[in-house]
This record gives structure tokens, C-alpha cells and sequence, in this order.
């Protein structure tokens, strides 16, 4: 006898992961009123209906830090299960941008090792993309370009 499967609801998440010049990584925590608040996780957040998860990745981080993309390389795509949703997310690291990252919504920001990304209180299913950022040999390494006109829906 087959059991029914819980139906969760899924998420496209596109995410951003900066590299500052001495090689740590910037996360943000998360409001304490959202799904597991408090945590702390790479930077951005859902794409809307109709945005490619580049345009997603250029307007969250243009909203949540106040900077603009520029140039990025797609790291990986993978589904990630927590029991109340089903989260796909688009990783990219960002490789130029400009301004300097702030918290626009008031989130609190950190530059970290990679090495110490693990003992930061990470969401879940940011910990496997600390283990690809540890294993660069192992993700995608096709480069793309995010230009400003990346929001206008040119990409």
C-alpha cells in the first residue's frame, strides 16, 4: 500500500554568493519573522513570475544590498527539501559589482571564510553550496554576464 506524499509547496530561489578581495564570502541574516529567522544565508531571495533566475538574482541583490551586478558565473542548480517547502536554487557568484553591499532592509551583514561559513548557523540548504564553494573542481564553471540591461528582461 503506497502512502500519499505530503504536496509542499516549491520555491525558485536565485542566490548570490560575493567573494571580497581577501576571499570571504558575504551573508545576511535573516528577519527573525521569516522562515527560520535569525539564520544566516547567502544573499538573495524568490524569483517572480516571468523573471529568468538571472533577472531574479540582479533584482534581489539590487534591493537587499543596494548593489548592481555586473558580471557573474553560474555555480550550480540543486533542490533542496525542508519539510514545509521544496526549495530549487539558482547559485551564481558574482564576481563584479557596484557599490558597496549594505543592508537595505536592515539585515545585518557579515564577510566570512569560506572555512568558517559551516560554524555561521547557515539555512540548511545553504551548507551545500559551502561545499561547493570548497570543491570548485566540482561545479559549473561556464561564465555568464549580468549587465544592467539584465533586469530589463534582455537575458
Amino acid at each position: 500500500m503506497e502512502l500519499p506524499v505530503k504536496q509542499v509547496p516549491q520555491l525558485e530561489v536565485a542566490v548570490g554568493v560575493l567573494l571580497n578581495r581577501e576571499g570571504h564570502v558575504l551573508i545576511a541574516q535573516r528577519a527573525q519573522d521569516s522562515h527560520m529567522g535569525g539564520s544566516w544565508e547567502f544573499p538573495g531571495g524568490k524569483i517572480v513570475k516571468g523573471e529568468t533566475p538571472l533577472q531574479g538574482l540582479v533584482r534581489e541583490l539590487q534591493e537587499e544590498l543596494t548593489i548592481r551586478v555586473q558580471y557573474v558565473r553560474h555555480l550550480l542548480r540543486f533542490n533542496y527539501l525542508y519539510p514545509d517547502r521544496r526549495v530549487r536554487l539558482h547559485v551564481w557568484q558574482v564576481l563584479r559589482w557596484e557599490g558597496e553591499p549594505l543592508g537595505a532592509l536592515q539585515q545585518p551583514l557579515r564577510w566570512t571564510a569560506v572555512g568558517e561559513l559551516l560554524n555561521e548557523g547557515l539555512l540548511p540548504a545553504d551548507e551545500e553550496i559551502v561545499i561547493a564553494l570548497k570543491n570548485p573542481e566540482a561545479v559549473n564553471t561556464l561564465a555568464w554576464q549580468a549587465y544592467a540591461d539584465a533586469v530589463s528582461g534582455s537575458l
